[in-house]
């Protein structure tokens, strides 16, 4: 069953790790795909990935796709990219926010462009792209935007903080995005809701081993054992696309727990299934 066929699907961050994966997935389940990212060509990133290894890996597989190279930090970079969906293939059906810039430095540390740049990638592109999809799906009465989290999200709590360690590794940036990523995710789901468009959110129930998270040292391989395979990550995300919006809309969910819950997998650990989730989860 080819849930997607002849969707026109657009996911950011998809030069590698988890949305390389979800553009793989969406493009095998007849999806026609823009995968988008800054990295179009092997050797232009620190780390392996790149938009023509995505977009050849889908073909090979007698799939669908296009590579647009954006950098969704600029407003302007995410009209062209939406533009260049609309003109290779039509009105856009589903949108993955998935690219996310992190860098782990305590806020003291913390340079202002930097700070300005990870929440441009981070909060305020989802929203203007999610803006400009809206102008596709509402006049068709359907859609569906899935955006990514994170167990960031989970703040420290209140203290005190005997160990130094609970606030050493910098993530405050990056956990307040993916918090007003959740916050912004049932808010904007409530707003659309009448006009026939999903909006839903999910983070990995455990750490998804990608050569990000392995080099801020959050696994120590891509091979770890502790972490959770990225197929899991793109199932979640493909079934918040295609499930009806009565079901899932305004969900903040995690991988396991809602692969779980729909009977996509059997067994599941992690986040949102042996451990509490966001607040924004549990509402």
């Amino acid at each position: 069953m080819q849930r997607l066929k002849d969707k026109v699907v657009v996911v950011t961050g998809a030069s590698r790790g988890i949305g390389a994966e979800i553009a793989r997935l969406f493009a095998a389940e007849g999806g026609r795909v823009v995968c988008a990212a800054r990295t179009l060509r092997e050797g232009e990133h620190q780390f392996a990935g790149s938009l023509e290894r995505t977009v050849a890996e889908i073909r090979a597989a007698g799939g669908e796709a296009h590579a647009v190279a954006a950098n969704i930090a600029e407003p302007a970079e995410c009209e062209t990219l939406i533009e260049s969906a609309r003109k290779v293939y039509g009105v856009v059906d589903v949108l993955v926010n998935n690219a996310a810039l992190t860098y782990y430095i305590p806020v003291k540390d913390y340079a202002l462009n930097r700070w300005i740049r990870s929440w441009q990638v981070n909060l305020h592109a989802p929203f203007y792209l999610s803006q400009l999809v809206l102008g596709d799906m509402i006049p068709r009465g359907s859609g569906a935007i899935v955006n990514i989290s994170s167990g960031a999200a989970i703040g420290p709590g209140r203290g005190p903080y005997p160990d130094p360690a609970v606030g050493a590794r910098g993530g405050t940036c990056y956990g307040a995005e993916k918090a007003a990523l959740e916050r912004f995710t049932q808010g904007l789901a409530s707003e659309v809701y009448q006009h026939g468009v999903s909006v839903t959110c999910v983070s990995p129930s455990q750490v998804v081993p990608t050569p990000g998270t392995v080099h801020h040292k959050l696994v120590s391989s891509l091979d770890d054992p502790r972490g959770e395979a990225p197929h899991l990550m793109a199932q979640a995300a493909l079934l918040l696309a295609t499930q009806p919006l009565e079901r899932v809309s305004g969900r903040v969910t995690y991988s396991q727990q809602i692969l779980k819950e729909f009977g996509w997998i059997t067994e599941a650990k992690g986040r949102g299934v042996t451990t509490r989730g966001s607040g924004y989860s549990e509402i």
